[in-house]
């Protein structure tokens, strides 16, 4: 009992150690250069917690030149939560590759994060001015359609109002994407303290040769530094500087690129797929449905660039896509774009499906060179639906031999209930004609009024099972009749593309009451002649 016990103990503090809430941490960026400051952020929901987070760990590579905290409440998902965050301005001491330690809060500790200080550059033109412009491109040469960065900073070493305007960025022969908000820090040049206003732009160009970026214009309200008289409103000068004109080298599609593939310039890109049940752990059987999700994500692209994957078309496997998801996400290095493909499948027969590989071909810029990212083939193993199955097997495939006294019991039930209805149909040609005894459930008018409605309210679930209850009273099965009438076999199709989609389709019913109140009747099949004549009718007058 004593080792069961201090079993027990050592896994409630184990469980209790995971459900302590944990301090987030993140940081603005981290690649700086010398002099810059950056801001670090720690995010705590724990209401329980009070204080400041320990900064002491901090000062052996960091200067903190100030912290601000805010408090904020946010619902998610009908729950209202409370967190606090620190914003905490810090300078690097030193250039090199630093790390921002694990901070405490009470029992939460944050992770660490890893940062690049790179080396200032000394000859930083106007670096002596108030006030002054940079612009940078990330690389020189780049091929068309592809990611180029361009950063713009803003440098001024006197307080500026906030009237300042940055003149807008076009370019005839490129797509211009900004790269998230402007940003701002503090960056020390020759001892002299500057703030820093960062902009970011991803430029694709469309055409091959030289694009050229011009300069733009940055103006603002600089504070007269001047002492001001005691009541006076506050004066200020107008500045406006210019950034120096950039030229970029694109360079055409290469000649290795093939050319019936569109063409795709990414520093990365890679396929992801997810399946919903697993086919895998979970053999799906007739009539399941199984949701797909196929993911293409390229870092250097701008979502719009990305092409349409093939369609999942495979016999035996019906497929109800959604619409495609686009996203874009802005990091250091620009932006990278998200594709994400859902569709629902769903087997039609028993047997394995084989669905083909996905491959997208690419051109990688960071290497040069021509590559494929695919997802391997898959194989489904469609099992059969006890549900859904017409009839039960006739003979044991096995091989097992049968017993012969249940065929012999099923042969005299048959001929004695042969006779037995002989001996019905006899005794009735003597009886007068009687009305059949009336159906105990619901009318075929009523089921037909309540299919109308629910077509017309453009509702699949009630569509569904008001049109299962209407077809139950039909002389033929609902699959005969989209048989041989194509507009109520695409109705259907249609219904069953909002019931099988997981995100949802906005179906309208009304094709489908028109296919209804359309379906031709089912041709009369003749009975056989006698050779003494017609059969003599049931109920003789």
């Amino acid at each position: 009992m004593s080792r069961l016990g201090v079993f027990l103990l050592s896994l409630l503090w184990t469980l209790m150690a995971q459900a302590l809430p944990t301090l987030q941490a993140s940081v603005d960026r981290t690649r700086v250069e010398a002099g810059e400051s950056l801001e670090l952020t720690l995010e705590s929901q724990d209401v329980t917690q009070f204080g400041k987070p320990d900064l002491s760990a901090l000062e052996g590579d960091f200067e903190v030149r100030g912290t601000r905290q805010l408090n904020s409440l946010h619902t998610l998902d009908g729950e209202t939560r409370a967190s606090t965050r620190w914003i905490i301005t810090l300078l690097p001491r030193r250039s090199g590759s630093l790390r921002i330690p694990e901070l405490q809060l009470g029992q939460s500790r944050s992770q660490a994060i890893d940062l690049q200080v790179m080396q200032a550059d000394p000859s930083r033109a106007d670096s002596a001015s108030q006030v002054f412009i940079e612009a940078t491109l990330d690389t020189q040469e780049v091929y068309v359609q592809a990611q180029a960065v361009l950063t713009l900073r803003i440098y001024h070493s006197v307080s500026l109002y906030d009237d300042s305007n940055l003149s807008p960025l076009q370019l005839d022969n490129a797509k211009v994407e900004p790269l998230g908000e402007s940003r701002t820090y503090e960056k020390e040049i020759n001892g002299v303290r500057h703030g820093v206003i960062e902009t970011r732009y991803a430029l694709y160009p469309q055409q091959s040769g030289s694009l050229d970026v011009p300069s733009l214009t940055f103006t603002a309200t600089a504070a007269d530094t001047a002492q001001q008289p005691a009541g006076s409103s506050r004066v200020g000068r107008q500045v406006q500087v210019r950034s120096l004109p950039l030229r970029l080298t694109v360079r055409p599609i290469p000649p290795a690129w093939p050319a019936n593939a569109p063409w795709l310039p990414a520093r990365s890109l890679s396929l992801e797929e997810h399946w919903s049940p697993d086919p895998a752990s979970q053999q799906p059987q007739i009539g399941d449905s199984l949701t797909r999700r196929v993911t293409l994500r390229a870092e250097g692209l701008s979502s719009t660039q990305l092409p349409q994957l093939p369609a999942t078309e495979i016999a035996g496997l019906r497929r109800y896509p959604d619409q495609p998801l686009l996203r874009n996400e802005i990091s250091e290095r620009g932006m990278t774009a998200n594709r994400e493909e859902r569709e629902a499948l769903v087997p039609v027969h028993s047997g394995a499906l084989a669905l083909p590989s996905l491959e997208v071909t690419w051109w990688n810029t960071r290497e040069d060179h021509l590559e494929h990212s695919s997802l391997p083939a898959r194989t489904l193993n469609v099992q059969d639906n006890p549900a859904l199955s017409a009839q039960a097997p006739v003979g044991d495939s096995s091989g097992t031999p049968s017993l012969l006294w249940p065929w012999q019991l099923a042969t005299l039930l048959l001929a004695l209930t042969t006779l037995l209805g002989f001996g019905l149909w006899w005794r009735a040609r003597s009886q007068p004609a009687v009305l059949r005894a009336a159906h105990s459930g619901p009318s075929p008018r009523t089921l037909l009024d309540d299919l109308k409605r629910a077509c017309q309210a453009n509702d699949p679930q009630a569509t569904r099972q008001a049109l299962d209850a209407w077809a139950r009273q039909q002389p033929q099965t609902l699959a005969e009749m989209a048989a041989r009438f194509v507009p109520l076999s695409d109705a259907l199709d249609g219904l069953n593309g909002a019931l099988y989609s997981e995100s949802g389709q906005y179906w309208q019913g009304e094709d489908l009451w028109r296919a209804i109140g359309t379906i031709p009747p089912a041709e009369q099949v003749e009975l056989p002649v006698s050779e003494g004549g017609s059969l003599p009718p049931l109920y003789p007058k």
